[in-house]
């Protein structure tokens, strides 16, 4: 299926202030696949997650999202395909209440109120977030918004889903529901994240970004379990690795 291909080529990216952040991305994530992205602060993980819908165009090199290159002419079909999750919930969440915002999205993809509230419901529902339908989302905490805030994705349907640190704010439970939901998402997902544990709960390949540049891609775990390659990195082995 190739709608849900991901695809990089010697991608560059510069931001406006003369940062190099991307020095020659590349790779292909393939339909199906689940694939972690790991790095040190400031390596460019967010920069590559920002390319997969469009919200960074490339200074330089192509990024194919199923058989569609990232153009400025393409970014409304692309944004349908790729369903992303950031970091900050807030940047996700402006609705009088939560189910609103979760409807939002299909909504505008044309759907009856009708129906995008069954999905908005049935999103909801996925994250363990029914009970919080009508609450405004400024009033609940932020652990809450962010199961919200994946509601708001899932309830697009997306070919592809790309998450940028999905569990930072979550607690126990709302974090094995997560876990739960990803091994439940059959298409692609790629997920940045510093909780290396989650990533190798979920994810069968792991790429590693050091300065804007792959420095490693394999099976998640050959390369989470590669102490001098994590330490070279920043980066610690997993603690569920650690009590081996």
């Amino acid at each position: 299926m190739s709608h849900h291909i991901i695809e990089f080529r010697d991608v560059r990216y510069r931001y406006p202030d003369g940062t190099q952040a991307l020095k020659g991305v590349s790779f292909r994530v393939t339909h199906g696949e689940s694939v972690g992205i790991v790095g040190a602060n400031g390596a460019g993980k967010s920069t590559v997650l920002l390319h997969m819908n469009g919200l960074l165009l490339p200074t330089s090199g192509v990024v194919t999202i199923g058989e569609v290159p990232l153009v400025k002419g393409t970014l409304e079909e692309v944004r349908r395909k790729v369903g992303f999750i950031f970091q900050n919930p807030d940047d996700q969440l402006f609705m009088p209440t939560v189910l609103e915002d979760v409807a939002f999205g299909p909504l505008n993809l044309g759907m009856s109120p009708g129906a995008a509230g069954e999905l908005a419901l049935e999103a909801l529902r996925r994250v363990g977030a029914l009970d919080l339908r009508d609450k405004p989302p400024h009033h609940i905490s932020g652990g809450q918004k962010s199961s919200v805030a994946i509601a708001t994705v899932l309830a697009m349907n997306p070919d592809i889903l790309v998450m940028d640190e999905p569990a930072a704010s979550l607690d126990p439970k709302a974090r094995r529901l997560l876990i739960g939901m990803l091994r439940s998402f059959t298409h692609s997902k790629i997920v940045a994240s510093h909780d290396l544990d989650l990533i190798l709960d979920v994810c069968e390949r792991c790429i590693v970004i050091r300065e804007g540049a792959v420095a490693a891609d394999g099976p998640a775990e050959k390369i989470l379990s590669d102490r001098e390659l994590l330490e070279a990195n920043s980066l610690e082995l997993p603690l569920s690795l650690q009590r081996r």
